[in-house]
């Protein structure tokens, strides 16, 4: 496919280098913008609060990433990432239940969110015409006299020894806000005469303190991981998850004003509350490598955009700055994948069309926001329907969410002895399968007869047990 034109991408995260490497196919220059210096190597940076914090790359996730960029798992395992088997290498505790553990397809990544950036950077960096700039500040858009068309971005990019300089105007044929929960695109749609989008938000006030430990053989039994979710009544969750340099990352944390401590002491004690005995375990004997890092995320935001009647040709918005996820699930770095594999669709479409080139199509917006819509839903509607079984998430719980957190619930009481039901919900939970594929008759018939006589405590809404018979 020949590349002419030019793309302007906000941000160089992990969503901004995706979408740059999909543009750098049909676009001859890409200029990825981005607030921060770039380091040279893993290293955190001020404009990734998020990125000392664990993250888990889910199974689909791993895959989209190796369709964008061959042999990257490969590479990032050769750098001493493991590869884990989600169903058989990790220690998983649902609403109490402790998962039968079996072997697997669905194999995920361990590593710092450092470490997946710089390999991302190095592999966009070598793409022919890409740029990444920075520190540079983005101001706002450009657009045609009649704002029906985006041509560029006003920028502000920051002189030898930080020094400023005058503002400055990048033209583009399309442009991609890849900037985060803070984008300011609602801001800039209304300089330009368009409406705001519509907003979803659901208010979790998640707080979550990571830390980094020595990995020894002793730990987890051997095992890669370990994981317990919160639940009605105790609004608290911990992971450990094996990552580079023989290390594990321990993140705990607390929903709905439950904040965890920082200091030793305190960790291990909130630990040790959690039904994992393994996270209190390595919080408790392992020998620390970093120090305890806090975070908060108050509430998951979902921007409309594909409700909108009217949006300028030449701009689209992905990743966090379309919709951020409860960080809890994981979701983030995976759907803006599956977004990126999307657009490459899209643009690829174009390209092949009548009249097309360089220039974005005037319907990429519409045809872009109405899939990445598609690719939202699953996720959105497990993080949104989970949290919402705690009474004081505010939320409409429809009857269907009711029932879905009820089913849910009683199929991980059955996961305890079926490895099939566990393997049916790591594949929904990985975003592999629909979350309908939990209601298939075989499904729903295996969560029947494996919750016979088996009790729990509560349902995730906080009604009473499920009892089967």
């Amino acid at each position: 496919m020949s590349s002419t034109g030019s793309a302007v991408v906000i941000g160089a995260s992990i969503g901004g280098l995706l979408a740059a490497r999909v543009l750098s196919d049909t676009y001859s220059r890409v200029v990825v913008l981005d607030r921060d210096v770039l380091p040279e190597g893993a290293a955190a940076r001020r404009g990734v609060p998020q990125g000392r914090q664990l993250h888990v790359l889910l199974s689909r996730g791993k895959e989209a990433l190796d369709e964008l960029f061959p042999g990257l798992s490969a590479e990032l395992n050769a750098r001493g990432v493991p590869l884990v088997d989600l169903h058989d290498d990790v220690h998983w505790y649902n609403d109490g239940q402790r998962m039968l553990r079996a072997p697997s397809p669905l194999i995920a990544l361990g590593m710092s969110r450092p470490l997946l950036e710089d390999a991302l950077r190095a592999r966009v960096r070598a793409l022919p015409g890409v740029e990444l700039s920075g520190p540079t500040e983005v101001l706002g858009l450009t657009a045609t006299a009649d704002g029906s068309r985006v041509t560029g971005v006003r920028l502000l990019p920051s002189g030898p020894g930080g020094a400023d300089r005058a503002e400055e105007t990048l033209s583009a044929d399309l442009v991609v806000d890849a900037s985060g929960r803070g984008s300011r695109t609602p801001i800039w749609l209304e300089e330009l005469g368009y409406p705001r989008p519509a907003e979803e938000q659901v208010r979790v006030d998640v707080t979550y303190v990571t830390r980094v430990y020595r990995r020894e053989p002793h730990h987890l039994e051997g095992l890669s991981g370990a994981l317990t979710n919160a639940v009605p009544g105790l609004p608290r969750a911990g992971i450990v998850a094996a990552q580079e340099d023989g290390c594990y990352a321990v993140a705990l944390s607390g929903m709905l004003g439950e904040e965890p401590p920082t200091a030793d002491e305190g960790m291990a004690a909130f630990a040790d509350s959690l039904s994992a005995p393994q996270v209190g375990e390595v919080v408790r004997t392992a020998v620390a490598q970093s120090p305890a890092v806090k975070m908060r995320f108050p509430v998951s935001t979902r921007r409309r955009y594909e409700r909108l009647r009217r949006f300028p040709a030449g701009y689209l918005v992905v990743a966090d700055a379309l919709c951020s996820f409860n960080p809890i699930y994981g979701q983030g770095m995976t759907v803006a994948a599956l977004e990126a594999l999307l657009l490459r669709r899209l643009l690829g479409d174009t390209a092949t069309g009548a009249g097309a080139g360089a220039g974005a199509s005037d319907d990429l917006a519409r045809r872009f926001f109405r899939g990445a819509a598609r690719v939202i839903d699953g996720p959105w509607s497990i993080a949104v329907g989970t949290d919402l079984r705690f009474p004081e998430v505010t939320g409409r719980r429809s009857p269907k969410v009711r029932f879905v957190n009820a089913y849910v619930h009683r199929l991980h009481v059955a996961a305890v002895a079926d490895p099939v039901l566990g393997a049916a919900f790591l594949r929904v939970l990985n975003l592999v399968d629909a979350p309908t594929r939990l209601l298939a008759p075989g499904i729903v018939l295996r969560v029947l007869r494996g919750s016979v006589g088996r009790r729990a405590a509560s349902t995730p809404d906080g009604t009473p047990a499920v009892r089967a018979g």
